[in-house]
């Protein structure tokens, strides 16, 4: 099969790929795939249109879904469909990639989030079952880190990933690393994320590492990013750069700024989390780090084009 960059595919066109085409369809995009973090268990931005067909409506090439409860998943403002259909009805409505993120928590330090937004739940857990339920509903990418607080250490992330990659290797996008401590002591600044952990996750069965952007946590620069990228890129994987401190919700100036050091360190997929304010980033924000990382063209482009080609 003839593999065209995500850049350019139709959503007819994506919907055929199997993993080997995405993640060649990825890295023929030279650093201009945008992912766009969306959580659905809170009141829509747009009140009955989810946050995943907002954020799909600003440009984004791929919707994460953050919080998603493979066992009893909740999308508020999404059709009613049956559990096994709810992201294949994302997709349905959306033309869109689909991920959603899996956490191997440490429970001990997990029960602090007891009664906050994120307070984990069985089916958000990172294993090889859930896994294979996310594979079943069509899920594209699944990505193991961990929200805040749920005490997610690398360790935990490298065990989690081999058993997953057993599980579901062959059929789903497998993508791992942290973008803040997780509420881990000793994992924070620069430990976020070493060499040594993007090379145990590749060992694992990684296909894509994910890094915090450069800016948003403390000792992750630029250059540190650049390092972590190149080695990543030397084994023939890819890397995702990702905003998951809240600065989604920063002003314009601050993110385009992000932008621009995540592409010259090398990302090949830009990710911007999902609370600026708690749902997505903020709409305009999307929009501005689309545009710094593609132009108007590629990313008016992605917007007008109907779901239906």
């Amino acid at each position: 099969m003839s593999v065209k960059r995500l850049l350019d595919c139709t959503p007819g066109e994506a919907s055929r790929y199997g993993k080997a085409e995405l993640l060649q369809a990825i890295a023929g995009s030279e650093g201009r795939i945008l992912a766009c973090e969306t959580i659905g268990i809170t009141p829509p931005l747009l009140v009955d249109v989810t946050n995943a067909e907002y954020a799909a409506s600003l440009s984004a090439d791929i919707v994460l879904l953050n919080m998603f409860d493979v066992r009893q998943p909740v999308i508020q403002a999404l059709p009613k469909v049956p559990a096994m259909e709810t992201v294949r009805e994302i997709k349905r409505l959306t033309g869109r990639l689909v991920g959603i993120n899996l956490e191997p928590t440490n429970d001990e330090l997990a029960k602090d989030n007891a009664g906050t937004l994120w307070e984990m739940k069985e089916g958000r857990l990172a294993t090889p079952e859930n896994a294979k339920i996310a594979a079943d509903m069509g899920v594209d990418l699944i990505v193991l880190t961990g929200n805040p607080g749920n005490g997610v250490s690398n360790e935990a992330i490298e065990k989690a990933l081999r058993e997953i990659s057993a599980a579901v290797g062959d059929r789903v996008m497998l993508a791992a690393g942290k973008m803040h401590a997780s509420g881990v002591a000793g994992e924070g600044g620069e430990h976020i994320m070493t060499e040594q952990d993007a090379q145990a996750f590749l060992d694992a069965g990684a296909d894509i590492i994910l890094l915090p952007a450069p800016g948003t946590v403390p000792g992750i620069t630029m250059e540190y990013a650049h390092r972590l990228i190149e080695a990543v890129h030397a084994r023939g994987k890819l890397a995702m750069t990702a905003i998951g401190t809240s600065q989604e919700g920063a002003d314009v100036a601050t993110i385009r700024q992000i932008a621009l050091m995540c592409k010259m360190a090398g990302a090949d997929i830009h990710h911007i989390g999902d609370t600026g304010v708690p749902g997505m980033a903020l709409p305009q924000n999307i929009l501005a780090y689309s545009i710094a990382i593609r132009g108007e063209r590629h990313t008016y482009h992605r917007m007008a084009q109907s779901i239906n080609r």
